[in-house]
């Protein structure tokens, strides 16, 4: 799934590590790793809450790009 994140930049703006804003949004380190390596993609509830955390919108954080070779049978 095609979905990118600016988690890393917007945690760094706020100065606190992986484990910190895991603590903030009631996961683990580990998970906050695998959403900003793009391996995981959260839960609407996780994202709302990081994208809170971060006083940002979603869609701020998280973009969703849908594959180019797809285009629903419609030819140019």
């Amino acid at each position: 799934m095609p979905l990118y994140n600016h988690l890393k930049e917007y945690r760094t703006r706020l100065g606190v590590n992986q484990q910190q804003m895991g603590a903030m949004a009631g996961v683990s380190r580990q998970t906050i790793s695998q959403i900003e390596r793009g391996d995981y993609s959260p839960s609407v509830t996780l994202a709302l809450k990081l994208a809170k955390l971060c006083n940002v919108t979603v869609e701020d954080l998280f973009t969703y790009e849908e594959d180019n070779h797809e285009t629903n049978g419609q030819t140019g």
